[in-house]
Formats: structure tokens, C-alpha cells, sequence
């Protein structure tokens, strides 16, 4: 039977490269963001049924369900994959950014997941949430995103928990630097700053990451393609870290091995 997946944030970065990656394999696709544009371009290449809306809204996926089920029948898997910024320390973050951050972060994922179990429970199929680096360590200046970022791994674990035993699956992956539209806006202070081009400005935010560079949109789809499938029958409640091995680092001697010097 041909595969129903269900796509958060489609349109562009790691959503878009999971729709590209899963149409060719033959799934059905539901694509669903709140900007059309993007959308309608991945469909066109993709045959993806595009549902433009907020995932972070309950009314918005009552309407979704219903159409969803019309056209496919049900879900097999989820990959929640919207997301956006959450700029700022905690003095500097007023009341609508601090709700922004958690309701594209993790209300976004909550959301789509609730909607999405009674059809993945008939299927026993699976979900991947897309955390962050910044579900493990914070960054600096970025209170919303990381708390939203950290909520998610309990997000993970608790539907992990409550939900193997109908046979869903749940697991969360954690990105380092993944070049996407995302990740380029962040990029411009430190171009600004250093007078770098783009490639030289995430050269320089992967200068101490092993691999030295950030993912492609690809490499992370592949990670969440993985989880979905049979291969990853027995893994659920994991958090997946595929950040190019920057949560290892050993901060504190980082001065030394920037000087050369192996301790």
C-alpha cells in the first residue's frame, strides 16, 4: 500500500527536501504551511495535496482531518517540521515574541500531532518531530526558541510513551546549522559584521564543529525518512542528534584546541 505522509512547513528547507525525498519513493504527500506560494511549487513537482494554513491552530486542522482523510484514506506518518525564530534574551523578548516563538516551535508540533494520532493509530505510524541543537544547549540570545526547542524533546517522549503501545512511533530529530532560508537570514549579522559572503559566514559558525560544515536540507530529510521507515521499526522516544558532531565539543578547552593544542 502507497505510503501517506503528512509535511508541516513543506515549503521550504528540510520539509520541502522530506516531500522531494518521499515522492520519490511513490508517497502520497500532504504539504501544508501557511504560505501558498512555496506550496504550489513543491507540489508541482511533488503531486502533494497542499493545505495552506497554520498548523498551530485547532480549527485549522479540523478542517485539514476531514480532507486528509476524503483524499488519501489515512496517514501513515508525520513529519512536523514548521518551525521559526525566537530572537532575544529573557529582558529582551516582549510578550508577542515570547508567543510566536512557542506557538510556530511547539504549539506547531503539538497541534499537528494530536490531530494527525486517531489516523496514524488505524495505521500504527510515525512521527518525527524537528528539534534543534537548541533542544540540548542554549544559544545566546534566543530564549524562546531554545524553551520552545527544549519543550519539544518532552513532547517527543510523552507521545512516545502514551502511544507505543497502539504501535505510533515518535522520535525527535536535532539539527546543527542546516542551510536553509532559515538558517541564511541568520546568517547576515555576522556578514555585516565580518564583511563575509555567505559560505565564509557559516564556515565560521562551523569552526569548531567536527565536520566543519553545516547540513544540507538532504542530509536531515534523510534522517527523518529513516525514522518513518521499517528500518527504524524498534526506535521511539529518541532523540537523533545530526549536527555534524557540534554537541560534543568540549567547550571549555576550546581555547586550547584553537591554538593547536591537543589536551
Amino acid at each position: 500500500m502507497t505510503r501517506t505522509v503528512v509535511i508541516t512547513g513543506a515549503g521550504t528547507g528540510i520539509g520541502e527536501a522530506c516531500a522531494r525525498q518521499l515522492a520519490g519513493e511513490g508517497a502520497n504527500l500532504v504539504l501544508i504551511g501557511r504560505r501558498a506560494e512555496p506550496l504550489q511549487r513543491v507540489a508541482e513537482e511533488t503531486g502533494g495535496l497542499v493545505l495552506v494554513g497554520d498548523a498551530a491552530s485547532s480549527e485549522t486542522w479540523a478542517g485539514f482531518i476531514g480532507r486528509i482523510r476524503e483524499r488519501f484514506g489515512g496517514v501513515d506518518a508525520l513529519l512536523a517540521c514548521a518551525g521559526g525564530h525566537g530572537l532575544g534574551s529573557v529582558t529582551d523578548t516582549d510578550d508577542a515574541t515570547w508567543q510566536a516563538a512557542l506557538r510556530s516551535n511547539l504549539d506547531s508540533a503539538f497541534y499537528s500531532a494530536r490531530a494527525c494520532l486517531p489516523l496514524l493509530i488505524e495505521r500504527r505510524g510515525g512521527i518525527v518531530l524537528l528539534g534543534s541543537i537548541a533542544s540540548l544547549a542554549a544559544g545566546p540570545e534566543v530564549c524562546g526558541y531554545t524553551t520552545a526547542k527544549h519543550a519539544l524533546l518532552g513532547l517527543n517522549r510523552s507521545l512516545a510513551n502514551d502511544y507505543g503501545a497502539v504501535g505510533v512511533r515518535v522520535n525527535c530529530v536535532c539539527p546543527g546549522w542546516v542551510r536553509t532560508p532559515m538558517a541564511d537570514a541568520e546568517m547576515q549579522p555576522l556578514m555585516q559584521h565580518h564583511g563575509d559572503d555567505l559560505d565564509a559566514a557559516y564556515a565560521r559558525v562551523c569552526a569548531n564543529v567536527p565536520l566543519r560544515r553545516p547540513a544540507t536540507p538532504d542530509e536531515i530529510a534523510n534522517v527523518c525518512r529513516f525514522l518513518i521507515s521499517d528500518q527504524a521499526s524498534i526506535i521511539t522516544g529518541a532523540c537523533i542528534v545530526a549536527d555534524g558532531g557540534s554537541s560534543i565539543v568540549d567547550v571549555p578547552t576550546l581555547a586550547f584546541a584553537n591554538m593547536g593544542i591537543t589536551t
